[in-house]
C-alpha cells in the first residue's frame, strides 16, 4: 500500500480538523445524514475521514486515512447501524507522519461505558498533560491531542457525579485551541475553548440538533443554523433537550483570523461574520492601502476569489475569470521530486490566454508562506502574454509561527523573514507586490461577536505558546515513494 505523505513545502497554510455532531430526534438515517456532512467539511482535513455511530449505548465505527469518498465507501456504510447520536471527523494533520491510530473520532471504554470523540485544535500543554498521564500508566496508542482529551476526561470522571462536570473540569485543565464534539451512550456533547480560536456552531434539523465546525455542514444536509457556540462554553443535548454550561477559566476570546482569509468555507457563518463578505472586504481594503492601475483583476481559486472580485468593486477595475483550476490534481507532496512537483502545480491551474494577453493584470491571493506558488503564478501570467502582473495579498506578511492548530513552518522557513517586500516581489517575478496591513485585516470581519487572534502576523499571541514542544521517539517518519 502506498505511504500517505505530508508535505511540509506546501505554499499555503493550514488548519487542522472538521468535527460534526448529530443527535437523532426524528429516526433519520443517522449515516446518511452525517456521511452527507462530511463532504460539506471536507475543505477542512483530507488525512483522514471518520464517523462513529452510537446505538444503544454501543460506538460502531468507520474510519481509514484518506478522504471521505474512500474511506466512506458504500460497503463500509453498510457495517453501521442506525443509532441514536454521531460524531464525525475531517483530519488535518500538522505531523510528517500519519499513523492510523490517530484517525477519529477516537472510540475509549471508561468507567461508564463508551464515548467517541472529535477534536480539531492543539493542545498547548500536551506534553505536560501526556507526561502526568504516562507516569500514572496511561498507555496512548497515538500523540493524538484527542488521546489526551479522552484521557483526562475519564480520569475526571471518577471523582465527579456527572459526565458535565468531568469535561468542565477538563475544559479548565486544556490549555490552547480546542473545539470538539463528543458521545457518550445517551448525549451528545460539543466545547469550544475559552479562547474561541477555533469555529463551532449549533443547528437543528427538523427536531434533532448538529454540532459543527462550520455552518455549511448544517445548510448543506438540510439544517437550520441556529447560532455559535461561545468561547468556553459547553452544548449538552440529551433527552431532555438541549442546554449550556460553561466553565470558570475566562480568557481574552481570539477566533483564528486565518479562518476568514482561507480555512473555512465561502458559505460559512462564524461568529456573526459571513466569510464571502469578509474576504470580499479584505479585497477592498487591499485596494484602498495599495492602489494600482491595471486592466484587469482576477483571484487565485478558489480563497482569491471573493477578494479579487471585492478589490474590482471598489477600484473600478473590471474583474475577470483567468485561472482555470483542475480539482482532479492533489496536492504536491514532499519527497516526489522537484520535477513531479513542479509538474503537478503545473496541471493544476490553466492561464486563459484570451483574457490576460496584453493586458495588465492584478492576481490576488490569500497569502504567501515560501514564495514558489507565487512565482509560478506570475510566470504563468506571463507566458500567458499579460504586459504587468500586480500580485496583491489580502492577508498580512507570515512572520511567525502557530502555536494553536494553523500549520505553518518555523518562523526562520517563512519567506517573509528573508525578503523585505520588494525583494520577494523581485523573486516571484512581479511587476508590483503588496499585503494588506495587520490594521487592515482587523477590520474584515466587522461584527465578528468575539475579539481575533494575529499571532501568526503580529507576534501577539492571546494564549501562552507551549512550554515543552512533545517529541515522539518512538514514532517513524513516514515513507516516501
Amino acid at each position: 500500500m502506498k505511504s500517505i505523505i505530508i508535505d511540509k513545502s506546501r505554499d499555503k497554510a493550514n488548519d487542522e480538523c472538521g468535527v460534526f455532531g448529530f443527535y437523532n430526534n426524528d429516526n433519520f438515517d443517522i449515516v446518511s445524514v452525517t456521511h452527507d456532512a462530511m463532504y460539506g467539511l471536507q475543505h477542512r482535513g483530507q488525512a483522514s475521514a471518520g464517523l462513529t455511530v452510537m446505538k444503544d449505548g454501543e460506538p460502531h465505527t468507520v474510519k481509514d486515512l484518506g478522504i471521505v469518498s474512500t474511506v466512506c465507501t458504500e460497503a463500509n456504510l453498510k457495517k453501521l447501524p442506525n443509532g441514536e447520536i454521531s460524531v464525525a471527523h475531517l483530519r488535518y494533520t500538522t505531523l510528517d507522519y500519519l499513523d492510523r491510530a490517530a484517525s477519529q473520532p477516537l472510540v475509549m471504554r471508561y468507567i461508564e461505558g463508551s464515548l467517541a470523540l472529535a477534536n480539531n485544535g492543539c493542545i498547548t500543554n500536551f506534553a505536560e498533560i501526556r507526561n502526568e498521564l504516562e507516569q500514572g500508566g496511561a498507555i496512548f496508542q497515538s500523540n493524538s491531542h484527542a488521546e489526551i482529551i479522552g484521557y483526562t476526561i475519564a480520569s475526571y470522571k471518577v471523582d465527579c457525579d456527572t459526565i458535565e462536570d468531568a469535561v468542565l473540569r477538563t475544559m479548565e485543565k486544556l490549555k490552547g485551541a480546542y473545539s470538539f464534539v463528543i458521545s457518550f451512550p445517551d448525549k451528545l456533547i460539543g466545547v469550544r475553548d475559552p479562547h474561541g480560536f477555533k469555529p463551532l456552531c449549533i443547528g437543528k434539523l427538523e427536531n434533532s440538533y448538529i454540532i459543527a465546525s462550520e455552518s455549511c455542514a448544517i445548510e448543506s444536509i438540510g439544517g437550520k443554523f441556529i447560532r455559535d457556540v461561545q468561547p468556553g462554553e459547553m452544548i449538552v443535548v440529551d433527552k431532555s433537550g438541549i442546554r449550556s454550561l460553561f466553565c470558570n477559566k475566562k480568557k481574552r476570546a481570539s477566533l483564528c483570523l486565518f479562518e476568514y482569509i482561507y480555512v473555512a468555507r465561502p458559505d460559512s457563518i462564524i461568529d456573526g461574520v459571513h466569510v464571502n463578505s469578509a474576504r470580499k472586504k479584505a479585497g477592498e481594503l487591499l485596494y484602498k492601502e495599495n492602489p494600482v492601475e491595471a486592466d484587469l483583476v482576477c483571484g487565485v481559486p478558489d480563497s482569491g476569489l471573493d477578494a479579487a472580485q471585492g478589490f474590482a468593486e471598489v477600484s473600478g477595475i473590471p474583474y475577470a475569470t483567468a485561472f482555470i483550476k483542475n480539482k482532479y490534481i492533489g496536492r504536491t507532496r514532499d519527497g516526489v521530486g522537484t520535477d513531479k512537483k513542479n509538474k503537478l502545480l503545473k496541471m493544476r491551474l490553466n492561464v486563459l490566454k484570451n483574457v490576460v494577453e496584453g493586458k495588465r493584470v492584478v492576481i490576488i491571493d490569500d497569502s504567501i508562506v515560501h514564495g514558489n506558488t507565487s512565482a509560478h503564478i506570475v510566470k504563468l501570467l506571463k507566458q500567458a502574454g499579460a504586459s504587468e502582473v500586480h500580485m496583491r495579498i489580502s492577508s498580512p506578511e507570515f512572520k511567525y509561527a502557530c502555536y494553536f492548530g494553523v500549520d505553518l513552518p518555523e518562523e526562520s522557513k517563512l519567506i517573509s523573514n528573508k525578503m523585505s517586500v520588494d525583494e520577494l516581489r523581485e523573486h516571484i517575478g512581479a511587476d508590483s507586490l503588496s499585503f494588506l496591513s495587520i490594521e487592515g485585516i482587523h477590520q474584515i470581519a466587522d461584527g465578528c461577536s468575539i475579539g481575533l487572534c494575529d499571532g501568526c502576523f503580529s507576534g501577539n499571541y492571546k494564549a501562552d505558546k507551549p512550554k515543552i514542544i512533545y517529541e515522539d521517539k518512538f514514532a517513524s517518519k513516514i515513507q516516501k515513494f
